[in-house]
């Protein structure tokens, strides 16, 4: 039987990667090749996408991107953590209800969102702001934030909180020297959770930004034009797009795995 579980998980595991490298084999092809379905291994390997994704100076868009990402996750940690910590430690009044208000307001859908947000943005003057971003970014991953949060803080044993207590801890003193070691899985997944989302996302980037503020995911559709759609360029770019993400996960992959399974078992 684990032996039909193992190659049930192999199988899932190719399943997923297939259309990576699908991505990556097409973006090492000429034009003409990567056009071809589906795309031939015998086909010369060229480099030639890939210069000519960083010949038309893609920085500025994963710069706005990182920035972007960055700025709204350290946000996130630093509005979640105490939030967390009052719903899980040191409980609210009617902390399940606040629990369920956080969770509404993912209920509502983005585009239903998207004129609001854009008519504030216009009457402040934040439009094509990259500051605009980092707000937006925040305010949509904060309730997923308080809600991991909560889960990992509510490992955190007691005893421990008490005896910072005992000996003099302030809030602040507590959260920075006891509760975040403690925490650090679970704080490390958030963070990458956040900034998975924040990189990816692509809706209200194209509508409210334009040219000083435009992210990565912006900067994709552009090779979409009325002269066709160039394949090879795609997806030689959403490879050095995808590989910020790639390489967060894979550093922060084994706090990844204990935050996500933290409080599993008993």
């Amino acid at each position: 039987m684990s032996r039909i579980w193992g190659v049930l998980a192999w199988f899932t595991g190719i399943l997923f990667f297939a259309p990576v490298a699908w991505m990556v084999l097409t973006s090492l092809h000429s034009e003409p090749d990567a056009a071809t379905n589906p795309p031939s291994l015998a086909a010369p390997i060229t480099f030639d996408s890939y210069a000519e994704f960083f010949d038309a100076n893609p920085w500025p868009p994963l710069a706005n991107s990182l920035s972007a990402s960055v700025g709204s996750t350290l946000l996130v940690l630093a509005l979640a953590i105490p939030a967390a910590y009052a719903l899980s430690v040191k409980k609210v009044e009617k902390w399940s209800d606040v629990l369920f208000f956080f969770l509404t307001t993912k209920m509502l859908p983005v585009v239903a969102g998207l004129l609001p947000v854009y008519l504030v943005a216009q009457h402040t003057g934040l439009l094509d702001n990259i500051s605009f971003l980092v707000v937006l970014y925040t305010s949509m991953n904060l309730p997923i934030a308080v809600w991991l949060m909560r889960s990992f803080l509510a490992e955190v044993p007691g005893e421990i909180l008490e005896a910072a207590a005992l000996d003099g801890a302030g809030l602040l003193t507590t959260l920075r020297r006891v509760v975040a070691p403690i925490a650090m899985p679970g704080i490390a997944a958030t963070s990458l959770i956040c900034f998975i989302f924040s990189w990816n996302e692509l809706l209200f980037a194209r509508v409210l930004t334009g040219v000083v503020a435009g992210t990565a995911p912006v900067y994709l559709t552009g090779f979409v034009t009325s002269q066709g759609l160039f394949l090879a360029k795609v997806c030689a770019a959403a490879t050095v797009v995808s590989l910020p993400v790639l390489a967060a996960g894979f550093a922060a992959q084994d706090k990844l795995v204990q935050g996500l399974s933290l409080g599993a078992v008993k």
